[in-house]
């Protein structure tokens, strides 16, 4: 591979929050170097994403374990067969933990549905309420579910003053003018530098600079120039300057806005 597609990472002035990566999918040493690579790269905060029952507690103990790393509570849709009363208290009980600063990751996958949609819709719909009980903002996945995403949101919405971020943003324009409307911020990652990802990059253009906030999800979607190695939160720069051009401004403004977003929303 080119010289031009592995250049070095840049940096940049303004700090940069991560706001969605899995810090816990990492073993040993290689966590100390990922944080070791974020923090030269600039990154200020990392959130590490909570999925299922077994990694409530793993992504507590992270961001117990340094000053720069937070987490949020929730299952993913993929393990809402799960769902019940006891896995609900422990989400709430977990809520209560001064570095968890959100509900997540929830919401709805049919595209894998790895759980039947009646009980993804059911931990979606009872995790949005704990949000609101817990005065906390959501983490949102929804991947091919636009409608019922939508029909949720609505219902719980104007319960949660925090309102959240729906991650990963790669659903229609439609869901995404629906969930700004509704005080909602959305995530993008190296998705936004796939070829094949126009549709992505149109909703970036037509979201507000001051409704959007830079994720990874490492260790997945690695954005160009470094896809085919593992993702991690040392790349949000790269991500930065394709929505800085996307959105026509200098990397620093978008950088600049992102943070304060990040901030508003989670800390």
């Amino acid at each position: 591979m080119s010289q031009k597609k592995r250049r070095a990472i840049p940096r940049f002035n303004t700090p940069i929050v991560e706001t969605h990566c899995h810090l816990d999918y990492l073993e040993g040493d290689a966590v100390d170097a990922v944080l070791r690579d974020a923090f030269a790269a600039g990154i200020e905060r990392i959130v590490t994403i909570s999925v299922s029952a077994g990694n409530l507690d793993t992504v507590r103990q992270l961001a117990e374990s340094h000053q720069s790393i937070w987490c949020t509570q929730g299952i993913h849709p993929h393990e809402a067969n799960s769902w019940n009363t006891a896995l609900a208290e422990r989400v709430t009980e977990g809520c209560a933990h001064p570095r968890v600063v959100a509900v997540g990751e929830i919401g709805l996958d049919y595209h894998y549905n790895h759980a039947d949609r009646a009980s993804q819709l059911k931990a979606f719909d009872e995790q949005l309420a704990i949000a609101s009980d817990q005065s906390l903002p959501v983490v949102i996945h929804t991947r091919e579910a636009d409608s019922d995403t939508r029909d949720i949101l609505a219902n719980h919405s104007r319960h949660l003053p925090r309102k959240g971020v729906i991650h990963s943003f790669t659903s229609s324009l439609e869901l995404a003018e629906f969930c700004l409307a509704e005080g909602f911020m959305l995530g993008f990652n190296g998705i936004t530098t796939f070829r094949n990802a126009e549709n992505v990059r149109q909703v970036v253009a037509a979201t507000p600079i001051d409704r959007i906030v830079l994720e990874t999800d490492a260790p997945y979607l690695t954005p160009v120039p470094y896809r085919g190695r593992p993702n991690a939160p040392c790349y949000l720069p790269f991500i930065a300057e394709k929505l800085a051009d996307i959105k026509l401004v200098p990397v620093e403004t978008l950088l600049t806005h992102a943070r304060d977003n990040s901030h508003q929303l989670f800390f």
